[in-house]
């Protein structure tokens, strides 16, 4: 009997596999070069973590002082090349190491015990979810507050220190609290490389006494890291190559799908390897976007069941084999679990597990090493793209009506689809950015990123900050609501400390749209700003900004050559006025879809 795939009536929740850094990026682990000042005899904790994080990549960390952390916080800029990132709050911190992390392939943030925890812990659940190595260093007590009896500060009251850490349990995937200098290397070494290991976040507590003091395990140049790499079994290779070239060999119109476990398998050139040779369709689920190439010729599109891009869905789900490159299927890719997929015309390729069909599996098997092995062994055929070109209409320009018409979100997309190259990166927020941001055709070099596993609106404008400072050379279009901007809208503060150029689109339609279309209420709106004049007073005349708000495509335009032209060294926030119900197609369907799948009753007892 057929199972389906993202159908109510089978899913079951997939773990997270082991991880590795986003879009297919690996942080070099290289001999530190820092200055021989921190490599003297009197190096001190402060300064081998330091070091250590410049090391794996780090350049710049994003904090919030807190007295627990500012002597730690001493070490950390004394390191020449190590740039702090003040943040306007614990929780922007985390969702910029996440940003940074998608960027860089690591993050580190810092933050003080249990009140500075406790705030940014929300962002590294996101991170988690998403299978980002970020570093979360907190100050902590001193250490000779241990196993006291004593009652401090920034606590809930309790002589029980471990509040925090039971919390962080939960949400990374290594944890360290270092309250002696003994073990302090040890532990710093193996939470970080454990952190690269699993692509996972880790937590690192420090005692605020500790930080400052020299230790031998710290008097020289540390060892680089040495990590042993991932081997695939290569018996159980050859057989799962075998057996998926079989299945595939013999179908009439296989497809391709990438998930996003791609980027933490770094198989995006493995999986266009084998696009290449196997001249299959091929799709992205919509957390992938941005993982492997839009240019190809056989690139046909987001697979996102009922709200796939144009004709895209029609192809995958008539296919009668697909091959899925580290799929998620959780409720809002399934689009509430309706996807027409069988189990038994799929191969399911893990990070390091391939499952063929209803039956065959086989472990230790790395998804890099088997869709290059895939590759040599498969037959073309182009079949499925040949279907999807027959079948394609290009789509239709929004409607206009005259000039100076209210402004639709979807003329905003047409126009920031013009503005995309290899120069740029987008940022889309949880919201009706995620369905507008799908279409967007992306340029070869064109980064692309945004949270969906976890949904944290908000996420945006930390990851916009974090995303930049990693990727200097590129501009960040941030898409965002004004509800998910009103959550986190301070750290633009830090944008602009920073002098980012980064071009943020503020869609002000008055509210939580995305809850509205799975369940309105009077809770989804939210108080209006003057969200232009807010960001200049943030400005406040230091550093270069510029804002604008428009209500018509003639402003818009004019907006973007300004913002692309004259401004295109400055930070530039431009403030779209849309109408309420001005939402994509494709939300409306997936709202109804999830909120039908979040209403269903309660089985029978």
């Amino acid at each position: 009997m057929a199972t389906n795939l993202g159908s109510l009536e089978t899913y079951k929740p997939h773990n997270n596999d082991l991880a590795s850094p986003p879009n297919g990026t690996v942080s070099t682990i290289q001999k530190s070069t820092s200055s021989t000042t921190l490599a003297s005899s009197e190096s001190t904790l402060g300064s081998h973590l330091a070091r250590r994080l410049v090391e794996v990549g780090v350049t710049d960390v994003f904090s919030v002082p807190g007295d627990f952390n500012l002597t730690l916080l001493d070490y950390l800029i004394a390191e020449p090349k190590l740039k702090n990132i003040g943040c306007c709050n614990e929780l922007n911190a985390g969702y910029a190491a996440d940003g940074y992390a998608r960027a860089r392939g690591v993050g580190a943030c810092v933050v003080t015990f249990t009140v500075g925890g406790l705030s940014v812990i929300n962002a590294i659940a996101g991170a988690y979810s998403e299978n980002l190595p970020l570093i979360c260093i907190v100050g902590g007590p001193n250490s000779n507050d241990f196993g006291t009896n004593r009652i401090l500060h920034h606590t809930i009251g309790l002589p029980d220190f471990s509040q925090e850490l039971r919390c962080f349990q939960t949400v990374t995937c290594h944890q360290a609290v270092v309250n002696n200098l003994e073990d302090a290397h040890e532990m710093i070494d193996t939470a970080i490389s454990t952190a690269l290991k699993e692509s996972k976040p880790v937590y690192i507590s420090i005692s605020c006494n500790l930080a400052g003091i020299p230790h031998p395990t710290f008097s020289r140049e540390p060892v680089p890291f040495s990590l042993s790499p991932k081997l695939s079994n290569e018996a159980g290779l050859e057989a799962a190559v075998e057996a998926a070239a079989e299945f595939l060999n013999k179908a009439v119109k296989p497809v391709l799908v990438a998930g996003p476990k791609v980027r933490v398998a770094k198989a995006s050139e493995a999986f266009t390897e084998l696009a290449d040779k196997s001249a299959y369709a091929y799709a992205v689920m919509p957390s992938a976007k941005g993982l492997v190439p839009e240019n190809h010729p056989h690139f046909i599109g987001t697979f996102w069941g009922a709200v796939s891009t144009a004709f895209c869905a029609e192809i995958v789900e008539s296919a009668d084999a697909y091959l899925f490159a580290g799929p998620i299927f959780n409720d809002y890719s399934s689009v509430g679990y309706s996807l027409l997929l069988k189990k038994e015309k799929s191969i399911i390729v893990e990070p390091n597990r391939v499952v063929i069909g209803n039956g065959l599996s086989f472990g230790c098997v790395l998804m890099r090493d088997f869709l290059s092995a895939l590759a040599k062994r498969i037959n073309r055929n182009n079949t499925a793209y040949e279907n999807y070109h027959r079948i394609f209409v290009p789509e239709g320009l929004p409607q206009r009506f005259g000039p100076r018409e209210p402004l639709r979100v979807n003329v905003l997309f047409q126009h920031i689809q013009n503005m995309l190259s290899s120069k740029t990166a987008v940022i889309a927020d949880t919201g009706d950015s995620w369905f507008n941001c799908q279409k967007l055709k992306l340029p070869e070099g064109c980064g692309y990123e945004f949270q969906m596993q976890y949904g944290s609106i908000g996420w945006s404008v930390g990851a916009t900050l974090g995303y930049a400072q990693a990727v200097p050379d590129k501009r960040v279009i941030a898409c965002i609501g004004d509800g998910s901007f009103q959550v986190t809208a301070q750290d633009v503060s830090t944008m602009l400390r920073c002098g980012q150029k980064t071009i943020i689109f503020l869609i002000n339609n008055g509210g939580y749209t995305i809850e509205v279309e799975i369940h309105d209420g009077p809770y989804n709106v939210i108080k209006n700003w003057n969200y232009t004049a807010f960001v200049d007073a943030i400005h406040n005349g230091q550093g270069k900004c510029w804002t604008t708000k428009v209500t018509c495509e003639e402003e818009l335009v004019e907006a973007i050559e300004k913002a692309t032209g004259e401004k295109k060294d400055c930070f530039c926030f431009i403030e779209v006025l849309a109408h309420k119900d001005d939402t994509s197609k494709e939300l409306l369907e997936w709202g109804s879809r999830v909120s039908s799948a979040n209403s269903r009753p309660p089985n029978p007892q």
